[in-house]
């Protein structure tokens, strides 16, 4: 009997509790970005927002009541906009730099910002996620705090709790980012919007985000924390911070390509946002030229580099890039979708950021933060219906080995345009074959052999992204048309009953 999707999806959902999530369970969710300001207003207008630099309106009732719209594409998961009370600038009075609707530049870390609702509103949020087997990862920022001012003219007493000078480096800049004591203590900001940049080496700095990140998590109930700036904050702040927040799952932003630069960084934080996957799967399958071979080594590399690669945030787009299609050849929808599909596949945790379901454009900061509710939550936008797909994919492979997970995933074939991928053990396993050739490119066979894919003669094998019904040969070897470049997603057609998967 075929298994509901609403059931598929919430197989591996673990029973939350306010101690959030660990590591290992997050390992097993699919996470939506929600950036809170243009995800939903509460009164559900949908009119456009006139200045994508101020305050368009969204808050976290707007979200609770559109939730439906993620879990529906398959995801156990949200990441929301950081919560605190931000300095709010009058519309008429914007710098440059534009308002603080992002939410990164906290002037008060005990209070909500009143433009996303109140205690009540994000109680609500929490707890209706809860309900529905979803969990609740929150944006933190403790590098630095916000204040609408010139470096030097900035008024610590309006800064909550760290109302002195004296919590602070003082101010230099820019950045050097070949120096570790500039990345640590230098500024970020501007000379409209200072961010003074906190002295998290010292014990009660570092004791007052303990006592503080310890009430937020316990307050509403967070299972996880997606943390700023973390390449920003010496290292040994992060063992008390997160046993402070209980242990949940961090995903911290180093925001660097390198992985031999990020990757130590996970010897101090659970988690890290996957910037060297970002940077290699957007590069191979933005063109037709792009690099399959840079791709490989650096799957290859990372898993040698990194403590865990399975318990990094996996994702092609944020509030802080360009949306994949504005650099894609044409905007070509199919090396969108195997872009996508290459990412949620991958070792990790996959996420999506807000939008990139709609195949939203935006290329730079605010373009690429425009507001959802503009698309009308279309369920049958093009990507939505693959993201849907890929995410039952994963779920189901998971459902039925949850070894899956930490199997790492590994090219087993590849030519200057495919590239073909395996994670998962034998009965189990499933096989992506990825081109970059586009939907202009010439139809193809590629054999994906019996010694590397682990099927076996006459084994029946089931592509789940268009239900076509292949056979392996008397050898194992499986012969795999790619037509118009699209992906394919390759499992066992005996692992795939009951699933509803291609009506099986």
């Amino acid at each position: 009997m075929a298994i509901s999707l609403r059931l598929l999806f919430s197989f591996f959902s673990i029973v939350a509790s306010v101690s959030g999530l660990t590591p290992a369970q997050w390992r097993q969710q699919s996470i939506y970005q929600v950036l809170t300001d243009r995800y939903a207003r509460a009164n559900g207008d949908q009119s456009p927002c006139s200045n994508l630099a101020d305050y368009c309106g969204g808050t976290w009732k707007g979200v609770t009541a559109n939730l439906d719209y993620i879990q529906q594409m398959g995801f156990t998961a949200i990441w929301i906009s950081p919560v605190v009370k931000n300095p709010i600038i009058a519309s008429n009075d914007l710098p440059p730099d534009g308002n603080s609707y992002h939410g990164y530049w906290a002037q008060d870390a005990y209070s909500l910002n009143p433009k996303f609702g109140t205690t009540a509103d994000l109680k609500e949020l929490s707890s209706e996620l809860h309900s529905r087997g979803m969990y609740l990862m929150v944006d933190v920022v403790p590098n630095h705090m916000g204040s609408v001012s010139s470096q030097t003219a900035v008024d610590y007493s309006l800064l909550n709790p760290f109302n002195k000078q004296s919590y602070f480096h003082p101010p230099c800049g820019p950045i050097d980012y070949h120096n570790d004591t500039s990345i640590k203590q230098c500024w970020l900001g501007s000379n409209n919007v200072a961010l003074p940049d906190l002295k998290t080496e010292n014990s009660t700095v570092a004791s007052m985000w303990g006592d503080w990140i310890s009430s937020l998590v316990a307050n509403y109930s967070i299972d996880g924390l997606r943390i700023d700036t973390a390449q920003q904050i010496n290292t040994g702040f992060w063992n008390d911070f997160q046993n402070s927040a209980g242990g949940i799952h961090t995903l911290g932003e180093v925001f660097v390509t390198d992985a031999k630069t990020m990757c130590p960084y996970q010897n101090y934080l659970h988690g890290l946002l996957n910037y060297v996957s970002f940077d290699y799967i957007r590069k191979a399958f933005q063109s037709t030229s792009g690099s399959i071979q840079n791709l490989v080594d650096n799957v290859n590399t990372m898993k040698g580099t990194c403590h865990d690669v399975t318990l990094l945030g996996s994702f092609i787009e944020n509030h802080d890039n360009s949306r994949f299609p504005s650099i894609v050849q044409n905007k070509d929808i199919v090396l969108i979708r195997t872009a996508i599909t290459f990412a949620m596949l991958q070792d990790g945790i996959p996420i999506i950021y807000q939008g990139q379901e709609q195949e939203y454009t935006g290329s730079d900061t605010p373009a690429n933060r425009a507001p959802l509710w503009t698309s009308n939550y279309n369920k049958t936008a093009n990507l939505y219906l693959h993201i849907q797909n890929v995410n039952k994919l994963r779920t189901w492979a998971i459902h039925q080995d949850a070894t899956w997970l930490t199997y790492n995933a590994y090219p087993i074939y590849n030519d200057t345009q495919t590239v073909v991928m395996r994670k998962g053990y034998d009965g189990k396993q499933v096989v992506g074959v990825y081109s970059n050739s586009g939907s202009s490119g010439a139809t193809r066979t590629i054999t994906v052999s019996s010694a590397k894919s682990g099927f076996t003669a006459g084994q029946k094998i089931t592509e789940g992204l268009r239900c076509q019904a292949l056979t392996a040969d008397s050898k194992g070897n499986l012969g795999v048309v790619i037509s118009g470049g699209s992906p394919s997603v390759l499992y066992p057609t005996a692992g795939l009953a009951g699933s509803g998967i291609c009506g099986l």
